[in-house]
């Protein structure tokens, strides 16, 4: 790497010795993982989070993120290399600033760069010479650049002198075995060269592989390229199993089938509707940002339409069911199975489990739910459903008019489900565990 200034050849020996401090900005699911990877390769992390409640958890050594594990949490309160606040302040004494703030979507699925914007601001309150600031939110291409870097410049601080700006995404995959942050590769792209190397200085030093791209906008892209790609494949399967299903064929020994191919196929799986902060959300963030450019992002958009109808195609299977039954949807008592977005994880960010039983409940159904992972359904932007799991047991089944797989937790016994519930509306293949000579519920796969 080439040195083009003193702030850069500082901050450069201070990453390379590991006297760096390292500051994270929102202290969730992207940001304590990322903080977790820095402590461990030897770097002293500051934490901010304007939820205060996340501040005195983690000075409580409290878990509020269960797969991290309540051992973490406890390593955090102990550690004299982490340190937590709702105070900005505590930032300025950072020589690294990553933002891990959330993207969403506005009322017209449009992008909400509040956040982002916010923390920048907040940044330019404190931003000092030497310092790196790293956005690992996903976004539109060009937000690093023509968003971040001009509230940034009005400190008159000069971008690659002064300070250094650049974007590395984020790749969670909450609750997977070997795919931490710091074993997950991470993309490095620059708003210039010299932000773009000393960014992939730190990050080479962090995660297992990292790998330098040309630009921000690059990396910018082909992070919305790999969600898009998952969007795009998820609204295929889910498409074929609505036809499918209408032919009595099944769709998941369709795509057990399909896997057996070597080559030229990655096997996706339908489900009830997208679920997490990525898919639902950031294929609109490109499809807003072509209409800068003028150009139509169909396919993009259809398989947003796809994958939003699942929880309607979803309700009306459950209908068909109670109906074949003889009963009807108003006053049916219907017991929810999972509402994490995904299993084995407490994480609800978007979980199409929130529209389902909202639908269900105006709709006249008695609902209720039980999740392993989650007592208590948390509030989101959307939905404020005020439940709480119930304890899954024989009484409890054979008193259900249907129990509505949305989430196939692992921790769930679903052989005390085939035995004791009359009705299964499955929308995860979850009863294809249970052998099915021990299977005395009628089940229907959505």
């Amino acid at each position: 790497m080439q040195v083009q200034s003193a702030h850069a050849d500082q901050l450069l020996q201070k990453i390379e010795s590991r006297d760096a401090r390292i500051g994270i900005v929102g202290l969730g699911y992207v940001g304590l993982p990322l903080s977790k990877a820095l402590l461990e390769n030897g770097y002293s992390v500051i934490g901010f989070d304007v939820d205060r409640r996340k501040i005195d958890a983690i000075a409580n050594g409290e878990s509020y993120i269960q797969h991290l594990g309540d051992d973490f949490f406890k390593m955090l309160q102990k550690s004299d290399k982490f340190d937590a606040s709702d105070d900005a302040s505590i930032l300025a004494d950072a020589d690294a600033i990553l933002l891990c703030v959330p993207t969403p979507l506005g009322a017209h699925n449009d992008p909400d760069l509040s956040y982002v914007l916010d923390s920048t601001r907040m940044v330019a309150k404190i931003l000092k010479p030497g310092q790196l600031v790293v956005l690992e939110s996903t976004t539109y291409p060009g937000t690093t650049r023509n968003e971040m870097m001009p509230i940034l410049e009005e400190t008159g601080l000069a971008c690659g002198k002064d300070y250094f700006l650049a974007y590395s995404p984020e790749r969670e995959d909450p609750g997977s075995t070997g795919r931490s942050a710091g074993e997950i590769p991470k993309l490095v792209g620059g708003v210039d060269e010299i932000s773009s190397d000393i960014a992939m200085a730190l990050y080479e030093r962090v995660v297992a592989k990292a790998h330098q791209v040309s630009s921000a906008e690059i990396a910018e892209s082909a992070k919305l390229l790999e969600n898009i790609y998952r969007s795009v494949n998820i609204a295929l399967v889910n498409e074929m199993k609505t036809v499918l299903s209408d032919m009595d064929i099944d769709i998941w020994e369709v795509v057990d089938a399909a896997k057996t191919k070597p080559f030229g196929f990655q096997a996706f799986y339908p489900g009830p509707g997208l679920g997490g902060h990525c898919i639902p959300i950031d294929p609109y963030y490109l499809t807003w940002k072509a209409k800068e450019v003028g150009r139509p992002t169909r396919f993009i958009e259809l398989a947003g339409e796809v994958n939003t109808y699942m929880p309607r195609y979803v309700i009306n299977r459950l209908i068909e069911a109670l109906n074949d039954d003889r009963k009807s949807l108003r006053d049916a008592r219907i017991l929810v199975l999972g509402i994490a977005y995904k299993k084995n994880v407490d994480d609800n960010r978007e979980t199409p489990a929130a529209e389902i039983i909202e639908q269900l409940a105006e709709r006249g159904a008695d609902i209720s739910y039980h999740d392993p992972h989650l007592p208590r359904f948390p509030e989101m932007r959307k939905y404020d459903l005020n439940l709480s799991s119930v304890s899954l047991d024989a009484e409890l089944l054979e008193g259900t008019d249907c129990v509505l797989v949305v989430t196939d937790h692992d921790a769930v016994d679903y052989e005390l489900i085939g035995q004791h519930a009359g009705l299964v509306v499955d929308t995860r293949n979850a009863m294809a565990r249970v052998p099915g000579d021990r299977v005395k519920a009628r089940v229907v796969k959505a």
